[in-house]
């Protein structure tokens, strides 16, 4: 009998065990994920490395957000021409990638947290161009990535400008356009600042015109209805800010660090 009940008993703590194993494991699967959206091909915010890992500042910032309110964090590869759309469709929680805050978004019912960088639209020319300035566009092909401010800036505020061009070339992305102005397609790529900077730095043979075309900033975009998950990551990265990890994490960019809102205030 004694055999038996602790037999009894040896089974019912290697059962206890198992349950403990149990929810150990369900308390794992139960961790939230959140997935960004990003481009990716927009350095230094987000982008492809050699070793076919997404990386960049955002994605580094968002990191330590999900590490902070201990989340998992998925980076998605999103269409930006589509970026909204998908972000409708739930394939992201929300777009975190150099995301520029338009009033048309606001109106349209997007979440849209609090500004984190100040940007400008840049043009890219080849070494030796003729073109000096955008008064030089005149009769020239000119590239912009689809889905872009600078897109919206050709046929909004720079639209008088946009009528002196030969053509406008819209491509899937910024490495498109800056292959189309390497092979001679095109004459000038219109784009954002930090990019134009990033790709320069890289590769010879191009210049970034000391001129800027349009001031804009950066923000993280949610979907209608989720201002709580927007204020939960805006004070996760306020608290970054004032632990000094953000600033940590910007030392690694020293092409945007002066640009960026929460470090230059």
């Amino acid at each position: 009998m004694k055999r038996i009940i602790a037999m009894m008993l040896a089974l019912m703590m290697v059962f206890a065990l198992c349950a403990c194993g149990n929810n150990d494991s369900a308390k794992d699967d139960d961790t939230k994920t959140l997935i960004m959206g990003v481009d990716p091909e927009y350095p230094p915010f987000s982008s492809i490395g050699s070793d076919g890992e997404l990386s960049g500042f955002d994605i580094e910032v968002c990191q330590a957000v999900c590490d902070l309110l201990g989340y998992k964090l998925e980076v998605f590869g999103v269409n930006w021409d589509q970026k909204l759309v998908q972000l409708d469709a739930g394939e992201c929680d929300f777009i975190w990638s150099g995301m520029t805050i338009l009033d048309s978004m606001r109106e349209s019912g997007y979440v849209i947290s609090e500004p984190y960088y100040d940007n400008t639209q840049v043009l890219v020319v080849k070494e030796g161009s003729d073109i000096k300035s955008s008064a030089d566009l005149a009769g020239k092909v000119v590239a912009v990535q689809l889905g872009t401010s600078g897109e919206k800036l050709l046929s909004g505020d720079l639209a008088d400008l946009a009528a002196t061009f030969s053509d406008t070339v819209t491509c899937n992305s910024f490495l498109s356009c800056f292959t189309e102005l390497g092979g001679g397609s095109v004459d000038a790529v219109l784009v954002d600042y930090p990019v134009a900077a990033s790709y320069v730095e890289k590769n010879d043979g191009f210049v970034v015109l000391d001129e800027q075309l349009g001031a804009e900033q950066y923000g993280i975009a949610f979907r209608s209805g989720d201002q709580e998950l927007c204020d939960q990551i805006q004070g996760a990265v306020d608290q970054l800010v004032e632990n000094g990890t953000y600033a940590k994490i910007a030392e690694k960019y020293p092409d945007i660090v002066n640009n960026l809102i929460f470090l230059n205030k």
